[in-house]
């Protein structure tokens, strides 16, 4: 139904109103003659119509002014909030327009209020996560240097195996706290990527070699792309090479006795597709949208028997964010997991 502009039905109330008046002042002058009573009602009806147009027109004009003003200011506040903004078809009844703003407006503040408490709760977590992992390698130390004190720092036997062993928690401890300042600026731009143009495939090489001796540990294959030619990429040289091991280590540490590790290269256009696949045990589904989450762990046991930080994966998204690319991931479980992130051309 077409919605009519607030000037005909107030033109209407005033044609209604001035009707009023000039019958009321036609029955008021009923004993007067009909052409004077027909010439005041005549003048009656104009005054009013007039009178009442113009106190109609001043009054709309305050209203909808007021209602542009509101109008526009709900408008800045929604445009204002991180939500991209959600194009609204306007019509021509400001009133409407307005109602479409607040309610567009309380919609996004839900969503926002949504969102927070879906941080609220990440945060916990997070700061859970941190000082569990802190707090194992800590005990460990405090430990350790108690028994030295207690005595075993005059027995040969043991003196320097606990003072190695306080020292492997003091390297995990600096490796969790370097990859937490590795993220934190990356997340805020400090950490700035050196593009430069670079052969992938000798990179790609050059990190399976230096990996071999971890997969052949647990007897997987590492096996490379099968064409040996130079592959052009822009990127940051080192932090691909971080990715790349990240990614290899992941796949050795969850994948089965004697398994495979394929790499593999693909064109895709402007970019190309570097993908890391194992027929490993898999991730189940649910445990997929939250796999790059810093010290998220499909398995908590597992993962910290195999040792790391837990932070591996969640610097990987974050280095290829930030050369502007993108990393995805699929798994079946009991079937495998494929990793695979883009870079841009050389």
């Amino acid at each position: 139904m077409r919605k009519y502009p607030p000037s005909i039905p107030l033109f209407i109330f005033a044609l209604l109103f001035a009707l009023f008046v000039s019958g009321g002042i036609a029955l008021f002058m009923k004993a007067e003659t009909s052409q004077v009573q027909l010439h005041m009602a005549a003048m009656g009806f104009v005054l009013s119509f007039i009178t009442s147009i113009l106190m109609i027109f001043f009054v709309n004009i305050l209203i909808f002014k007021k209602i542009n003003l509101l109008l526009i200011t709900v408008k800045n506040f929604r445009l204002q909030s991180d939500k991209p903004e959600v194009p609204l078809h306007y019509t021509s009844n400001e009133i409407d327009n307005l109602n479409l703003e607040i309610m567009a407006w309380a919609d996004d503040r839900k969503n926002e209020i949504e969102r927070l408490k879906k941080l609220e709760v990440y945060r916990k977590e997070f700061l859970g996560n941190v000082s569990h992992e802190l707090k194992t390698p800590v005990f460990n130390i405090q430990g350790y240097v108690l028994t030295l004190l207690d005595g075993g720092l005059e027995d040969p036997s043991i003196n320097r195996n606990y003072l190695m062993r306080a020292e492997k928690s003091i390297d995990r401890m600096i490796t969790i706290i370097d990859d937490l300042e590795a993220i934190s600026q990356l997340e805020t731009g400090e950490l700035h990527i050196e593009q430069e143009r670079f052969d992938i495939a000798a990179l790609m090489k050059d990190t399976v070699d230096a990996q071999e001796m971890k997969t052949a540990e647990k007897g997987i294959i590492l096996t490379p792309p099968e064409e040996n030619k130079p592959l052009f990429v822009f990127g940051d040289r080192f932090r691909i090479r971080q990715v790349i091991v990240n990614l290899i280590v992941n796949s050795v540490k969850y994948g089965r006795e004697k398994g495979e590790t394929k790499i593999r290269f693909y064109d895709a256009g402007d970019t190309i597709v570097v993908e890391i696949a194992d027929n490993g045990i898999g991730i189940a589904k649910e445990h997929l949208p939250r796999l790059f989450e810093r010290f998220y762990r499909v398995d908590k046991s597992r993962s910290r028997e195999q040792g790391g930080t837990g932070l591996g994966l969640a610097i990987v998204k974050h280095i290829i964010e930030a050369h502007n690319q993108t990393i995805s991931v699929m798994s079946t479980e009991g079937v495998g997991t494929v990793f695979s992130f883009t870079l841009k051309k050389g």
